[in-house]
């Protein structure tokens, strides 16, 4: 066993932290997708 297993820095669920980063990031981007429709409707008017 290699010393990094036996000396855990965090013992949380990686799944709640990938969890976290994916509706994070998906949040953004969606953010910036409604922008850009927002944009392109009153642009095209």
């Amino acid at each position: 066993m290699n010393q990094f297993e036996n000396e855990v820095q965090s013992k949380r669920n990686d799944f709640l932290d990938s969890a976290v980063g994916f509706v994070v990031t998906f949040g953004f981007f969606i953010t910036i997708f409604v922008i850009a429709q927002v944009i392109h409707f009153f642009g095209t008017r």
